[in-house]
């Protein structure tokens, strides 16, 4: 391929999509709100007020997904919650065995996540994230080990699911999940 074959790749043919109707909006914010209140008050009523690490960052674009992108291949319930309990299973084995490496231990944790995600059809953006906080993240990630996964992963993903089935489905424009395996 020549180089410029190669850079015309790059070139726009298209517009980007219009913007969604404002009730699509409404409904994508009433539901990532929700989603992530319910696991921060769970957090600070069961937990502590400090530190939230129930809360990883990685359910913020998972939110997006869920919430705002509800018919997106990506955000279906078994790559929402096989991503992120995958990536974190990755993220805590990638840390443990070489935490003393890491910078080696974070890009491996993210591109083993999205492999172990692509051989399982559980593909969701935010499960590398997921997997880069098992290595990147504090100490109190850290002390989690394994139980990471489950806690906070598996159980955020679990809980802003069971929103996005109740606030997906409010509206007759919307229908959530498409599929469910």
């Amino acid at each position: 391929m020549s180089l410029s074959n190669y850079l015309n790749k790059m070139v726009s043919r298209d517009r980007s999509p219009d913007r969604p109707p404002l009730d699509e909006i409404f409904w994508s914010w009433c539901g990532s709100f929700l989603g992530i209140a319910l696991i921060a008050l769970l957090h600070v009523h069961f937990l502590t007020p400090q530190d939230l690490i129930l809360v990883i960052g990685s359910f913020g674009a998972s939110a997006v997904l869920i919430y705002g992108a509800i018919a997106s291949p990506l955000a279906q319930p078994r790559n929402l919650i096989g991503g992120h309990f995958l990536s974190a299973l990755v993220g805590v084995a990638l840390f443990q065995s070489l935490g003393d490496i890491p910078w080696l231990a974070a890009a491996l944790s993210v591109s083993l996540a999205i492999v172990v995600m692509q051989l399982t059809k559980t593909l969701h953006p935010p499960g590398g994230a997921t997997a880069l906080i098992a290595v990147i993240g504090s100490d109190r990630i850290h002390d989690l080990g394994y139980l990471y996964a489950l806690i906070p992963a598996a159980a955020g993903a679990l809980l802003m699911l069971l929103v996005a089935l109740l606030i997906n489905n409010i509206p007759k424009t919307r229908r959530y999940p498409l599929y469910w395996w």
